[in-house]
């Protein structure tokens, strides 16, 4: 099934949430260039987990991999891409990826520290003429299901600066959520990967969720875009 049409049948449901008739994946971005794509393996099935249990959703807990230059990312509406370095786009990569964004799919990037230089420079490339931009505390992203009132929670410390929440805006719709200095992907993890402590594990998670809740109602009411 198309991307919108996917998303549209999601949206004419009585109960988004409730109304899924296919249970579907949240997928992991396997990138080029060396980065660890790879850096999270129990994140994206705690999150599906976690959504199924407070937003009614019907996710499948076992995460997809996929590619930014295969076609068969049009199945996956929510894309989560993680690590510590490198990643390059190749053109392929950039045109497929445009499309898919444009067709109302979403990415959402998780510096898990190391991953800030590159990401610009990516995105550059799939949207030349966009710019990240740093979305306000009052943005919709942050008031879903769980309200976040001062933006991301900080999951992780690494360069003692504040959490922050950037996106790439394309009509009107935000394509691309950048989190940066949070670590929203350790916090998913199971806990007893990173030993986080429970309110902020918590915290993570309910992120996670307001992020899978803005992508099912924003993406579906837009769908004519």
């Amino acid at each position: 099934m198309h991307l919108k049409a996917l998303l549209s049948s999601l949206a004419l449901a009585t109960s988004l949430f409730t109304a899924q008739a296919q249970s579907m994946k949240l997928a992991v971005l396997v990138y080029n260039g060396g980065g660890d794509w790879y850096a999270n393996p129990t994140s994206l099935k705690n999150l599906a987990a976690f959504c199924n249990d407070q937003l009614h959703t019907s996710l499948d807990t076992r995460e997809a991999h996929v590619e930014a230059a295969s076609p068969d990312i049009f199945n996956y509406p929510f894309v989560h891409m993680t690590g510590h370095g490198r990643w390059t786009v190749t053109d392929a990569d950039a045109k497929n990826l445009r499309k898919y964004l444009e067709s109302g799919g979403f990415l959402h990037i998780d510096d898990n520290y190391g991953l800030d230089p590159y990401v610009r420079p990516a995105l550059k490339k799939i949207f030349p003429e966009l710019e990240l931009v740093e979305l306000p505390f009052s943005h919709p992203i942050y008031h879903q299901k769980f309200n976040f009132s001062t933006g991301l929670p900080k999951v992780h410390e690494h360069d003692e600066k504040p959490p922050r929440g950037y996106g790439l805006i394309y009509k009107g719709r935000v394509v691309c959520f950048y989190s940066f200095e949070t670590d929203l992907g350790d916090g998913w993890e199971d806990p007893d990967v990173h030993h986080d402590a429970p309110e902020k594990r918590m915290a993570a998670l309910q992120m996670g969720a307001n992020l899978v809740q803005y992508v099912f109602t924003m993406n579906g009411t837009n769908t004519a875009q």
